[in-house]
This record gives structure tokens, C-alpha cells and sequence, in this order.
């Protein structure tokens, strides 16, 4: 198989859509989320996504297979929020390694089923599971109390130790990337960063290849605990990722500034998966399949793209049009970074 950086110097690659809006289709109940093994834990579970890796693992792969049979050539390990400290909302971090370790089997497994039905794909390179590592729900640069600013629920030690066995995890379940998103706090990433580093040499193992998304909040082009773009992917850069982007929080329309600018000043490949445009009044995401392709395909056209997909409200029938807008268009080519 093809290693995916000489993989990204050929084509764009995409990569898949929303695993909460595929769930949601689901309907599950609070018994669905139980399964038999967890029939009498003592807390609510439904809406802990993460735990159907273990409740429901063919739910979770085939809605995997929905993807790469769309053209993913990346599929994320449905791990969001699957680390200890998130879990503790359902008292469930005594499990997270167990989560992620079932979540990267889930995603192992579809891929190996798909490689069965399409043999062609054996040497066409991919697909690749990417470790999905989430934001966490506690951040370090912000107080959670408005009355003491220098307040902080956790620290960078809770932080980066929750990331390790989440790393520990996904790399023992077989991904073949990782992929820290949706970062809003960049302290936290840092943590995340510093885990991950830290778990391959400890084990003396090759690092797998890193990808790093964060998330612009709003119309000043800021994270939410107050970066720049620029001040993000400098803030970043050590790590030597293999791609940088954004997701979430936009929609493709208005993520397209951000998107440029991002393509100028990153020195590694770039990625974005947008929302399905805005949310409604009801929390819903109404942007068709055709009108995220439509500007993504703009994107590539202008250059500014290495890696495409979607993000919140995105299903297959999105990633399908994006793969299929994409796959003729050349990707990105890296900056020709001057040394010091």
C-alpha cells in the first residue's frame, strides 16, 4: 500500500463525513446505548456515541463502510470524546482505553472488508483509519468560573496523561494516522502533542503520521480561547504534522477565507471539513450534498487543499459529491520553505 505522503502528492484525499449525524439516524434509545453489558450501569448513557464501539460495533462499521464506499480514502476511529476525562460524564473513564481500543477495531474492521470487496484498492494506497482525538470538555487556557479568571477545572499533566492512553489506545487498535481536531484551545492541543510524542518514545515505536484541525469560532478568524490562524499553526508547527486545517464550527462558505489563508502560510499539506453549512433553528444542517461540493471544489481549483471532507451534518451522499468534484483537480503543492 502506499504511504499517504507520497499519496498526497498525487491527488487530493478526502475524508469522511459526520459519525454523530450517522447515528443519529439510528434513532437509538437508552437500551440501544446499554447494550446487555452496561443494562444496569448506574447513569444515563444515551448520547455517548463513543460507547457504541462496544454496545453496537456494526452500527459503528458500517456506517464506516458508508464512507469509504462514498470515496473516503481517511476514515476517523469514532473516538471524539473517548478520553478518560470526557468519559467521567458518564463515569465511564475507568473504560476509555477499552472504548478506543474497540472504536480503532471498528474502523480496522470496515477497512478490511472494504479492501476485500474492491481489490483495486490494494494498490491504489489507502484506506487509512485516522485515531480521532476531540477536544476534551475541560480546556486549560480558560476559567470555567467568570468570577476567577486564573481558575483552572484540570491540569496539563490531567490533560496530556488522559491523551496518552487514549494515544496508547488507537495506536495498539491498528489506525494508521492520528488526527487531534476540532481544537478550540490550543493549550490543550499542545497537550495532546506532547502525549502523543511522548507515547512513541516511551515505546520506542516510529511515530505515526500526525494530523493536526482546529476550529474558527467566528467571523474574527479567532479560536475560542483567542488565537489567530497564524498564532494557531505557529503555536503548532513543532510538531511537524502532516497536515493542518480547520473543521467545524463554519460552513464551507464561510470557512473559505480561513482556508486560504491557511494555504499561504502552512508549510505542511492542509485540510478542511466544513459544517453542512450553518445550523437552523432547530440545530439542523440544511446545505445539500452538491452545494458543500460546489465550494470545496473551488478550494482545490484555487489550490488551496490537500485533504477534503465534512464535518458536523455531512453524510455520505456529501462526501460522495465532494470525492467525485475533487478527484480531477490537482492538489496543493507545498511552499518551498526558505532555511534560516
Amino acid at each position: 500500500m502506499k504511504d499517504i505522503s507520497i499519496l498526497l502528492k498525487e491527488r487530493i484525499l478526502v475524508i469522511d463525513g459526520a459519525m454523530g449525524t450517522m447515528i443519529q439516524r439510528h434513532t437509538l434509545n437508552e437500551a440501544d446505548y446499554r447494550g446487555s453489558r452496561f443494562a444496569d450501569w448506574p447513569s444515563d448513557l444515551k448520547g455517548n456515541n463513543d460507547l457504541l464501539s462496544i454496545t453496537q460495533p456494526e452500527i459503528i462499521k458500517n456506517i464506516h463502510l458508508q464512507y469509504l464506499e462514498a470515496g473516503a480514502d481517511i476514515i476517523e476511529t469514532n473516538t471524539f470524546n473517548a478520553q478518560a476525562v470526557s468519559m467521567a460524564d458518564y463515569n465511564m473513564s475507568d473504560l476509555s482505553y477499552e472504548i478506543n481500543l474497540a472504536a480503532a477495531q471498528c474502523a480496522r474492521n470496515a477497512v478490511n472488508e472494504y479492501r476485500a470487496n474492491h481489490p483495486e484498492s490494494k494498490d491504489a494506497g489507502g484506506p487509512f483509519v485516522a485515531g480521532a482525538i476531540g477536544p476534551m470538555n475541560k480546556t486549560l487556557s480558560l476559567s470555567p468560573d467568570v468570577n476567577n479568571p486564573g481558575f483552572r477545572s484540570i491540569s496539563f499533566d490531567e490533560v496530556a496523561e488522559a491523551y496518552y492512553e487514549q494515544v496508547k489506545a488507537l495506536v495498539e487498535g491498528g489506525v494508521d494516522l492520528l488526527l487531534i481536531e476540532t481544537i478550540f484551545d490550543t493549550l490543550n492541543a499542545k497537550a495532546a502533542i506532547y502525549a502523543t510524542k511522548k507515547f512513541f518514545r516511551d515505546h520506542q515505536l516510529q511515530e505515526l503520521p500526525l494530523m493536526i484541525s482546529g476550529t474558527i469560532t467566528d467571523a474574527s478568524g479567532r479560536t475560542l480561547s483567542g488565537q489567530t490562524l497564524e498564532a494557531f499553526y505557529t503555536s503548532i508547527a513543532h510538531a511537524n504534522p502532516l497536515s493542518v486545517g480547520l473543521n467545524c464550527a463554519l460552513g464551507a462558505n464561510q470557512m473559505r477565507s480561513h482556508i486560504e489563508e491557511l494555504s499561504q502560510i502552512a508549510s505542511c499539506y492542509t485540510s478542511a471539513y466544513p459544517n453542512a453549512g450553518l445550523p437552523n433553528a432547530m440545530g439542523e444542517y440544511d446545505e445539500e450534498p452538491a452545494q458543500t461540493a460546489d465550494f470545496i471544489e473551488e478550494w482545490a481549483q484555487k489550490g488551496f487543499v490537500n485533504i477534503v471532507g465534512g464535518c458536523c451534518g455531512t453524510t455520505p451522499d456529501h462526501i460522495k459529491h465532494i470525492a467525485d468534484h475533487v478527484r480531477k483537480i490537482a492538489p496543493r503543492e507545498l511552499p518551498v520553505v526558505e532555511g534560516v
